[in-house]
């Protein structure tokens, strides 16, 4: 059956699902690799924010006590992170702010997550963190200046609920932690938009409508709320790696709907809900995140994910990425949207083309999202069905046929160019496997490897009947393509002849093509 896409817009594409991407941790931004790769995402991409773990941690560098005359002093540094913040706003991001680990030398306990070692036990001493938190956040003010870091979301802690990250997972002692910190922030500006729980998924409810009823109560500020979202099982470790069942990708949309469902007739009703960390998996190390199935797995989440949330926010851009140790291999099933030296995955080019569309939509369904652009442009994207399950049959062949509204007049044509990705384009992870895997690739295989990449692409004129354009988009093996719909102005001069091409001699006629 061909849809009939409707010429009025229905809505607007937000910008929810490239509002901010993830990062491993604070200080990895000081590599070169690291730089490269983001100049790469915000190129091609153009992420608004940047989160990630670490900005208060030992390798940041910025809590650092002395003695001095017998007495205790505390130094505030930010050596590190006007180096890494200052490259954030170069390249046209901005950091979307997590306060956290605690530094070592403020820390109540020993209790760390990650190879990195992060601190995860409240503070000794809530007046150093109070000052800690008002001195990190006043030098920034300081330095990017009031208006800009107003800009900047400042989220306390990280997945509180977790025994892995807070320590005891202790509701009571996050909720302290919380109503300190925030405190802190509009001490330094009340406009400063601060908020939490950051809850990982599988959380009890009591964690997000506690949160609101200790926020009610204490008058602690909260201008956002945040949780994290993925959809896989528990882990099946492997050397190097780790294998998971999935769920299906509405899983995702169910977690990003639940804050405000949960949330309904708090205080916090009405605040914008920050999803500050999603992915199919958990895990570092799970081969799905490098495969073409991701991305189409992950389409429709980023078609209608914007209308659930503020933002959603992909974890993470790159696979520079060292929770759980130095990554041994280039493709390893890090969460990035590049590996190592920009390598692109699949699911990059999801991005990629989701930042080609229009702010119009016109039209969304299981498989499809149709929009328009200001200038008239039609881009459709659209993805084949994935069997999360493994157990199906896989579906190879699967259509999206349409019917484009592209205006025009009588024997008009578009120019319609498609870029695409599946098992077979676009997809250095299958051919790193027909190299056999190489650990290290030398420089000849990286270069085929960037060259398998890139997505395919064919372009051609259509015909424009009725003021439409009717495409039939033929989707391979977990396939995501964009198709552009290019209004045609012809320039094409009287005295071309394309039979005249080859033979300068053949008799005149009637213009040939514009193909």
């Amino acid at each position: 059956m061909r849809i009939s896409v409707p010429d009025q817009p229905s809505g607007r594409l937000t910008d929810a699902w490239r509002l901010c991407v993830g990062t491993g941790r604070f200080d990895l931004a000081l590599r070169s690799d690291y730089q490269d790769s983001l100049a790469l995402v915000q190129q091609d991409i153009g992420f608004r924010h940047i989160r990630g773990h670490g900005l208060l941690s030992d390798q940041a560098g910025v809590y650092r006590p002395y003695e001095h005359a017998g007495a205790r002093h505390v130094r505030h540094s930010f050596t590190y992170v006007d180096q890494v913040v200052d490259s954030y706003l170069g390249l046209g991001i901005k950091p979307f702010v997590e306060l956290g680990f605690m530094p070592e030398e403020l820390a109540s306990g020993d209790e760390t997550v990650f190879w990195w070692k992060g601190n995860i036990t409240p503070p000794r001493d809530w007046r150093e963190w109070a000052d800690l938190v008002r001195g990190t956040v006043g030098h920034l003010v300081e330095r990017y200046g009031l208006d800009e870091v107003r800009t900047w979301p400042i989220e306390v802690w990280n997945e509180p609920n977790l025994t892995a990250f807070w320590a005891g997972a202790d509701q009571d002692a996050y909720h302290r932690l919380y109503e300190v910190t925030a405190t802190a922030v509009k001490e330094v500006d009340a406009a400063l938009q601060v908020g939490g729980p950051a809850l990982s998924p599988g959380y009890e409810p009591r964690w997000m409508t506690g949160f609101a009823e200790f926020v009610e109560a204490s008058g602690a500020p909260c201008d956002f709320v945040s949780r994290h979202a993925y959809a896989s099982g528990p882990a099946q470790d492997v050397p190097f790696g780790t294998h998971q069942t999935l769920g299906p990708a509405s899983m995702l949309l169910e977690q990003f709907a639940a804050p405000r469902k949960e949330l309904a007739g708090s205080r916090l009703a009405e605040l914008p809900v920050h999803i500050t960390e999603f992915n199919s998996s958990y895990r570092p190390d799970n081969p799905v995140h490098d495969t073409a199935l991701h991305a189409a797995y992950l389409a429709p989440v980023l078609a209608s994910g914007g209308d659930l949330v503020d933002s959603f926010s992909y974890w993470t851009f790159s696979d520079m990425f060292e929770e759980v140790g130095i990554p041994t291999a280039l493709f390893h099933g890090g969460f990035g949207l590049l590996t190592h030296r920009q390598i692109k995955k699949p699911t990059y080019h999801l991005y990629a083309f989701m930042a080609r569309m229009g702010d119009d939509v016109l039209a969304r369904g299981d498989d499809h999202l149709v929009t328009r652009h200001a200038d008239g442009r039609v881009t459709v994207l659209a993805w084949a069905p994935v069997d999360h399950t493994g157990a199906g049959e896989t579906v190879d062949g699967h259509t999206v046929r349409l019917s484009v509204p592209v205006g025009g007049p009588a024997h008009a044509t578009v120019y319609a160019h498609r870029s695409s990705v599946s098992e077979d384009a676009g997809n250095a992870w299958a051919a790193w496997a027909e190299m056999g895997r190489p650990l290290s690739p030398d420089r000849r295989q990286l270069a085929a490897l960037r060259e398998a990449a890139e997505p395919s692409r064919i372009h051609r004129a259509l015909p424009v009947a009725g003021g439409r354009v009717e495409v039939d988009l033929v989707l391979a093996r977990h396939e995501v393509t964009l198709l552009e719909l290019t209004p045609v102005t012809d320039h094409t001069p009287p005295w071309w002849d394309e039979r005249r091409l080859l033979d300068p001699d053949a008799s005149a006629g009637p213009a040939g093509g514009t193909a």
